[in-house]
């Protein structure tokens, strides 16, 4: 029996998928649960399972092309007795990365395939007229554009053939007694300022390779990830402001409390600290949880924390909503949660999306401190330094005196268009008090 298959829906705001890859070719057998296919939206990258055992009979939507939620986009041949057909329509596929774009338009969609053909042919998506769906520019619409473009562009003038020139004489200069005069500045030239244009992004070089070399193709991840921290560093002024933390007082908490949480099923790790003194930063200085856009500064009243979590072929960032609401149990309970099934791709769309600010934890690897790339459209990210005990200048007792304490580097990167120095510094020493002081 054969099966139409559709485009799933990844998530409740999500309308359309691009085919990224086919993990199987017609012909080819399935089994049920079996990874069949990738899909990216602007919200994930996702593997789709096959919801039969059988073959794949038919792609009628080749990689790379963006179609509505619901379209059909394969057939499939069903050789058991059941078939989950709910699966393309209700299952909450892994989710492999997240990323984020706005076009500047009426429609702030716009898919990883149109972005990444925006970048490519260096483009301003405001120019593009949008034919999709609430005017969403589609990869048709960026392919007319450039072949419209292109046609319009006048031909290149023939070079002329040079020819030895015949060396002029040199004119004789003669000295005037009457000075020409000066040009003459009016006020109307100061007046009138000058709009800037930034500069288009360079085209990338052509690379020749190496004898040797071999070309290994970029994954949907990668692709996607690429364009998002590309995009990121092209929208946001990005500035970066370091402190020091003393961690005695956490650590000797964790100590203390980590048994009772083993005890309730819970592994107390130290990301829910960092989680709790961000949410305090945040409270205390409310435009780090914001978002720059043209018409102002937008204030996001939910606190919903990204934690970056490594992967092995690239990163992800499933989000805490309103991480400002839970206990220092349930937020260690939710953390290793979703830490989890990050690792095991069992997120759902839901779970990557909606985040005010985002905390990475480079330290993991052994990194001292790094200057993280800030998760659009969000206004700030914080890095968390490896854990080193280091001998410290204290002052007790009014003598000073060296210590050795557990130190940890915080560095904050915060958009420039709407934070300056000093309020990023009252941010990260909120963060930095509120470790320090823990209770």
């Amino acid at each position: 029996m054969s099966v139409e298959f559709k485009m799933p829906k990844l998530g409740e705001s999500v309308t359309e998928g691009t085919v990224g890859r086919w993990l199987k070719q017609p012909g080819e057998s399935l089994e049920l649960y079996e990874p069949m296919l990738e899909v990216t939206t602007d919200k994930v990258d996702t593997e789709i399972p096959s919801p039969v055992n059988g073959r794949l009979l038919e792609i009628r939507v080749n990689e790379g092309d963006t179609v509505p939620v619901g379209t059909v986009i394969a057939v499939l041949e069903d050789s058991s007795s059941t078939t989950v057909a709910a699966v393309a329509a209700t299952a909450t596929p892994a989710v492999t990365t997240q990323t984020s774009s706005n076009n500047g338009g009426g429609n702030s969609f716009m898919s990883p395939v149109v972005a990444r053909l925006v970048s490519q042919h260096n483009l301003d998506i405001k120019q593009i007229a949008g034919t999709g769906k609430d005017g969403r520019v589609t990869k048709q619409d960026v392919e007319r554009f450039v072949a419209q473009r292109d046609a319009a562009k006048p031909a290149p003038m023939p070079m002329p053939t040079p020819t030895a020139p015949t060396p002029a004489p040199m004119p004789v200069i003669k000295p005037s007694s009457t000075p020409a005069p000066m040009p003459t500045i009016t006020g109307s030239l100061l007046a009138k300022p000058v709009a800037y244009t930034p500069p288009a992004m360079p085209a990338a070089p052509s690379i020749e390779p190496f004898v040797g070399d071999e070309l290994q193709p970029l994954s949907g991840m990668r692709r996607a990830i690429a364009e998002h921290m590309v995009r990121s560093k092209a929208t946001s002024p990005h500035v970066t402001t370091v402190m020091e933390v003393d961690l005695s007082t956490i650590i000797a908490h964790r100590d203390q409390y980590k048994a009772d949480f083993e005890r309730q099923g819970v592994k107390l790790t130290f990301t829910p600290y960092f989680v709790q003194a961000t949410v305090a930063g945040l409270r205390a200085v409310p435009i780090v949880n914001a978002t720059y856009t043209d018409e102002g500064i937008l204030l996001h009243k939910s606190v919903n924390v990204g934690m970056a979590v490594a992967i092995p072929d690239g990163l992800i960032v499933p989000v805490l909503h309103n991480v400002d609401e839970k206990s220092l149990l349930g937020l260690s309970r939710t953390v290793n949660d979703l830490a989890e099934r990050a690792r095991t791709r069992r997120l759902t769309a839901d779970e990557v999306k909606d985040g005010t600010f985002t905390i990475t934890n480079h330290g993991v690897s052994g990194s001292l401190f790094a200057m993280p790339i800030i998760n659009q459209p969000q206004s700030g990210i914080l890095g968390i330094g490896a854990i080193q005990k280091r001998p410290v200048v204290m002052t007790i007792n009014g003598a000073d005196a060296i210590a050795i304490r557990p130190m940890c580097y915080l560095s904050f990167t915060f958009d420039h268009r709407l934070i300056d120095g000093a309020t990023a510094d009252k941010f990260l020493a909120t963060v930095k008090q509120q470790l320090e002081q823990f209770a």
